[in-house]
């Protein structure tokens, strides 16, 4: 059985932590903890997935308006 070490939150990209935070937004972050983002089934991961898309079209776009 393989061991997952555990994940320094101080030392992910900002572009990583996103993933980490509407995971846990959906409701799926203890399972990501648990046993991996491969655990997550084709859905949860396109909606995690186009979650993060949209969240950067909205940081670029407040960006320009600026």
């Amino acid at each position: 059985m393989k061991t997952k070490k555990k994940i320094d939150f101080s030392k992910v990209k900002p572009e990583e932590m996103t993933k980490y935070e509407i995971a846990k937004e959906l409701g799926l972050f203890d399972k990501v903890m648990k046993d991996g983002w491969g655990a997550l089934s084709a859905k949860e991961t396109g909606r995690i997935g186009g979650m993060v898309t949209k969240r950067r079209k909205d940081l670029k776009e407040v960006k320009e308006q600026k």
